[in-house]
């Protein structure tokens, strides 16, 4: 059959379209969304058949495939393929006894992520096993199993040096962008950091999505090992790096379902950082009543989980718990958190400074990976760097590399549309939710339109009047306005109280 392009983004499946009347599909007896397998010029792939009724998508003599699937097939239009039914995935036993309930070995683990990796799972079989796995919750072998899994399903990079550094957020702080602080810092003082980051999966930015803003992420992977080789960082999207490729497949389930649980957690980031040839990692866990983890048991809980699995997989952990009972810095969304990030750099007096606290901290955590170092000095190490310059001209330099977009920090390119949210009483900011901030930013538009996003003006603790402006939205189209304007009529996400109602910080800086 002649292959056509489909311009359809399945989001990470492979789908092919036939015809309701084309004679293949009648003859063979397909149905819709069975599992086919689709061949040509000596590569195979497997996808999931959607049955159209309208030739101008795909005519009788056709085969339509998605955009995910005519990339890994490597065709062009008009190139002449074969179809036919797929085999089951041969890990379909194990994934049954997990959705039974039953406790997976280790070649079972390692069976399932290897057909995820190869796309041999449906979105539907995707789903069973990321439900069962929430559900029943993996044993601390299981999550080493799977994460062992993950790592050997894509590629694994060796630097060839002793100490190689990451620091990661297990997520749902909004605003938290202190990689694109602590990865200058750290290279500055000659640590190697390889910092390959995700895009956003529910936050209004991710590290990638910030750093597009000032630089190209998506970098061909041997000029991604170029950069780290001369400035001894980078700051890159993972996605071209082929690291832990099955959790990129399970994260596109993961993220409409908004599971997220320990074991699912832990692999994830475990295996991604490993695939790099991580050999230290600093962990961030915030705690809040609004972040993903709300208490002190939970978070103890958690730490325990990831540093089992990292002494297993022979990777040194330093996890670090931190306030997290709101957005950190000001700005919300790709170039509102760029302009902080670099406003730090600069050493600007409009600077956030909890932003600068907490990167501070965690780079000179990381700088203490160093045995040369004493225990406490890092911060102060730190500190100088970022001070003296040295962490901006690295900064700058990482940017240059990865082909720099001229970022203005004083003239941000913001959407042009705009609202203002105000104080309704008079008193103390007492709470913000962080997933509510977050929720209004994605719904102006962010990360997908950069200049989207919330302005910050107020922090907890602080004094308002009524009428005081809280916060600021931009955005870019009229109908994402009108979105988060009605969210925000719903609830702004902060609570105006007295000061003793400011939660408790759980810290350990």
């Amino acid at each position: 059959m002649a292959v056509r392009r489909v311009a359809i983004d399945t989001y990470r499946e492979n789908v092919a379209y036939l015809n309701r009347d084309c004679a293949v599909y009648r003859a063979e007896g397909f149905q819709a969304l069975s599992k086919v397998e689709v061949c040509a010029n000596g590569r195979c792939i497997l996808a999931t058949l959607n049955v159209v009724d309208d030739p101008a998508i795909v005519d009788c003599p056709e085969l339509g495939l998605s955009e995910d699937a005519f990339a890994q097939l490597g065709v062009a239009d008009g190139d002449l393929a074969a179809v036919s039914h797929a085999e089951p995935p041969a890990s379909m036993g194990a994934l049954f006894r997990k959705l039974a309930g039953e406790r997976l070995e280790r070649a079972d683990f390692h069976a399932i992520v290897r057909d995820i990796a190869d796309h041999r799972y449906s979105k539907i079989e995707l789903t069973a096993f990321v439900v069962a796995t929430n559900r029943g919750e993996l044993d601390r072998e299981e999550v080493y199993h799977l994460t062992e899994a993950m790592v050997a399903s894509g590629r694994r990079l060796d630097w060839h040096e002793p100490l190689v550094v990451d620091k990661h957020c297990i997520g749902g702080i909004p605003g938290n962008r202190t990689s694109m602080l602590v990865v200058p810092i750290v290279a500055a003082h000659g640590m190697l950091c390889p910092k390959t980051s995700s895009r956003a999966i529910t936050s209004p930015a991710g590290t990638a999505d910030t750093m597009e803003v000032l630089a190209d992420v998506a970098l061909p992977f041997g000029r991604l090992v170029e950069i780290v080789r001369e400035h001894r960082g980078c700051l890159a999207w993972g996605g071209t790096a082929d690291l832990s490729p099955a959790d990129d497949v399970l994260i596109s389930v993961e993220r409409p379902l908004a599971i997220d649980s320990p074991g699912q957690l832990v692999a994830s980031i475990l295996s991604k950082k490993i695939a790099a040839g991580s050999s230290h990692l600093v962990l961030d866990i915030p705690i809040g009543p609004t972040a993903k983890v709300r208490s002190m048991p939970e978070a103890q809980h958690l730490r325990r989980l990831f540093e089992y699995v990292a002494s297993r997989m022979r990777l040194s952990l330093d996890v670090v718990i931190t306030d997290g009972r709101q957005p950190v810095g000001n700005g919300i969304g790709p170039v509102l958190e760029a302009r902080d990030v670099m406003r730090v750099l600069e050493n600007d007096p409009r600077a956030p400074n909890d932003l600068r606290q907490k990167a501070l901290r965690l780079a000179g955590r990381l700088i203490e990976c160093n045995p040369d170092i004493r225990g406490g000095d890092g911060y102060a190490i730190a500190r100088d760097i970022l001070d003296s310059g040295r962490a901006l001209a690295r900064m700058n330099a990482i940017i240059e590399a990865q082909g720099g977009k001229g970022f203005d920090h004083n003239h941000p390119q913001l959407g042009a549309l705009s609202f203002e949210v105000r104080a309704p009483a008079a008193g103390v900011v007492a709470g913000i939710d962080n997933f509510q901030i977050a929720r209004v930013a994605r719904l102006a538009g962010a990360p997908k339109v950069q200049g989207a996003g919330v302005d910050l003006l107020r922090k907890l603790g602080d004094s308002v009047a009524q009428g005081e402006l809280l916060y600021r939205v931009h955005a870019a189209f009229p109908t994402d306005l009108t979105f988060a304007r009605g969210a925000c009529d719903k609830s702004s996400g902060y609570a105006i109280g007295g000061a003793d109602e400011v939660p408790h910080v759980f810290v350990e800086f």
